[in-house]
């Protein structure tokens, strides 16, 4: 039995499902169960927008799902998941060509698209050190740090306050993102700090993403998650905001990695127009 949309949204909003690119994945593998049974009519609709509301931020479902109502075919679904496995093997390659031997770099959050650049460095016989923040507050760059280490990579886990003091000891920073807006990159919070904290000392910041995270969308949202990832105990003059993005602007960005090529700053913000 096929999962339910419920279930489906419930696994995406807990981030039992997570990463921009993999969000996307997901979401239109669960989208072509649901067609092959209901066809492109209301129950696609409710669909295709419960589910985009679920994360609201990341851009590449959107522009899926917007790629998908104007053309509504099982074979676009099939298409642009092979368009998102296809770009994420280029992106390996292409980033994989900046990580020198012997190469530190400190990554942020969990990005299947970051964490395949520095993979493919490490397969290639170029040995590598990450230094993993924990990523509060739902420590997705232990998953991070694990999943390196299983490979047999050297992984330093940091906590998120110890990025001044350890930027010192690494060659670049290299992280994922959600979206590329002409206000700079959206990707996990703790990301722009992490960009001004590299710039002062003049280590390289790398951004990797795949051009369906090109996001034209005249209003940007940014997802506030429950204030419960972060404090339990309720407290009457106590408030809690838990933002899960922030916008890291362009000037703090070396270069980009996508598919299509290693780009400056301005060559994306010409994409953008």
């Amino acid at each position: 039995m096929h999962e339910s949309l419920e279930e489906f949204t419930k696994r995406v909003k807990s981030l039992e499902i997570q990463g921009a690119k993999e969000i996307a994945v997901e979401s239109l593998k669960f989208l072509r169960n649901l067609v092959k049974e209901k066809g492109f009519g209301k129950e696609f609709e409710r669909a295709a927008k419960k589910i985009e509301e679920t994360r609201p931020t990341a851009v590449v479902l959107h522009n899926c799902l917007e790629i998908l109502k104007k053309d509504r075919k099982a074979e676009t679904i099939t298409k642009l998941l092979r368009q998102l496995n296809e770009s994420a093997k280029k992106i390996s390659i292409r980033g994989g060509h900046l990580i020198k031997n012997n190469y530190k770099i400190m990554t942020h959050c969990h990005s299947g698209e970051a964490l395949s650049v520095i993979k493919y460095a490490w397969e290639q016989g170029k040995k590598v050190t990450v230094y993993s923040t924990e990523t509060e507050p739902k420590h997705q760059g232990i998953k991070t740090a694990k999943e390196l280490a299983e490979k047999g990579i050297h992984v330093i886990l940091i906590i998120d306050s110890a990025i001044e003091f350890f930027i010192k000891d690494v060659d670049a920073v290299i992280v994922g993102c959600d979206a590329f807006r002409k206000e700079g990159v959206v990707n996990k919070i703790g990301t722009y700090p992490m960009a001004v904290v590299a710039r002062e000392h003049k280590k390289p910041f790398y951004v990797v993403g795949n051009t369906l995270k090109l996001d034209r969308r005249k209003k940007l949202v940014i997802e506030e998650r429950s204030p419960h990832e972060v404090y339990h105990e309720h407290m009457k003059t106590l408030d809690i905001r838990n933002p899960a993005f922030d916008v890291t602007p362009w000037k703090f960005i070396k270069r980009v990695v996508t598919e299509k090529g290693v780009f400056t700053p301005s060559n994306i913000l010409r994409m953008l127009k």
